[in-house]
């Protein structure tokens, strides 16, 4: 039996998973994607499709949104989703931004009357659709109280951070772990291939070894079957979360020389036309 009305702006890879994950957990659901397609699945599950965001979030007390950056959140939320809400819904903002930028939007909703619950998720679109991510939140604790149910229903763990910002900080530090864990692995596999060795042999050797971890055995797995798409983590999003990461620690006065160089083998990678394709890909630019 249903149990709420949510409304769902942004159906990537892990936005569709979330969608799918609220339908099956009982949630009525009104749906927007830029690109219609993506929701037809949702659609064939039972969520309603809209025509814009502000239809989606018509009459609506709580919006999920899930979108790629900075500029999407700005154009979505602020031009169009926060003069369709009444005083006191509930935007769960799942997009990855810049701490700074999470923080004036806290604030900016506040003065509309809206409230904002940071929630950055931690997996890839197969957890996303079985509610295994982990939820970071921050924000008012009431607020992230007042929605826990949905929060739960996306994770198995949900982690608060506090203030706005926290929870965002905390989702950019473990990108940055990310991109350098791949990075290392697409280098020194690309060492060992040049030198000799079987490449999908010494994938495996490093997989199954200490000197791994997930992160490693998933994307050496993906490395040594050559499969980019559909991609787990697209390069063109942790280009930009290395980006926004480096130049928040550079507000507080740490450098990163090593995930800024990182970062640069991203960006290298999204210029050569494989910003769609799995972070993992980086392998075959090295």
């Amino acid at each position: 039996m249903s149990r709420s009305r949510l409304a769902f702006v942004g159906l990537g890879s892990m936005g569709g998973g979330m969608a799918h994950r609220l339908l099956t957990s009982g949630y009525d659901l009104t749906v927007y994607n830029r690109t219609a397609s993506r929701a037809a699945p949702l659609v064939a599950e039972g969520a309603v499709l809209a025509e814009s965001p502000a239809r989606a979030v018509a009459g609506v007390r709580t919006v999920l949104l899930s979108l790629s950056d900075e500029s999407a959140v700005e154009q979505v939320l602020f031009g169009e989703v926060v003069p369709e809400l009444a005083p006191g819904s509930v935007v769960i903002d799942t997009s990855t931004v810049s701490p700074e930028y999470a923080r004036a939007a806290a604030v900016r909703l506040a003065e509309a009357g809206l409230r904002r619950v940071e929630a950055c998720v931690v997996g890839n679109p197969l957890q996303a659709r079985e509610g295994g991510l982990r939820v970071f939140a921050a924000g008012d604790e009431q607020d992230i109280e007042a929605v826990r149910p949905v929060l739960a229903a996306l994770g198995s763990e949900l982690v608060l951070f506090g203030a706005p910002g926290a929870a965002a900080t905390a989702k950019l530090i473990l990108n940055l772990l990310l991109g350098a864990q791949v990075a290392s692995l697409a280098e020194a596999v690309t060492y060992g291939a040049r030198a000799g060795l079987d490449r999908d042999q010494l994938l495996a050797t490093i997989a199954g070894t200490g000197f791994s971890s997930e992160v490693m055995r998933f994307r050496a797995e993906l490395m040594r079957k050559g499969s980019y798409q559909p991609a787990f983590f697209r390069s063109a999003l942790m280009e930009k979360d290395l980006r926004l990461a480096v130049a928040d620690a550079a507000t507080a006065g740490v450098t990163m020389p090593v995930l800024d160089a990182v970062r640069d083998r991203f960006a290298a990678v999204v210029e050569a036309g494989d910003g769609d394709k799995d972070a993992s890909v980086l392998i075959e630019h090295s």
